[in-house]
């Protein structure tokens, strides 16, 4: 089952947290960095699909995107 959009970027919150602290080995630290940009990329595949769909369902029956302002 794959992640949640949530738990990919908790994990990346922490992956940046460890890299940030620069405790690590060279080598840990260049996987730690390669997960960390894979995650990055999923969520923000995930941000745009969203995106995408919220477009999708705010359109009115003349195709035009009408916004309305969250609260």
């Amino acid at each position: 089952m794959p992640k949640t959009f949530e738990a990919s970027l908790n994990e990346l919150e922490e992956i940046v947290k460890q890299l940030e602290e620069g405790d690590l080995p060279l080598e840990d630290s260049l996987k730690l960095f390669e997960s960390g940009v894979k995650l990055s990329r999923e969520c923000r595949e995930r941000l745009v699909n969203a995106e995408r769909r919220i477009e999708v369902l705010l359109k009115d029956s003349e195709g035009n995107l009408s916004l309305e302002p969250v609260e």
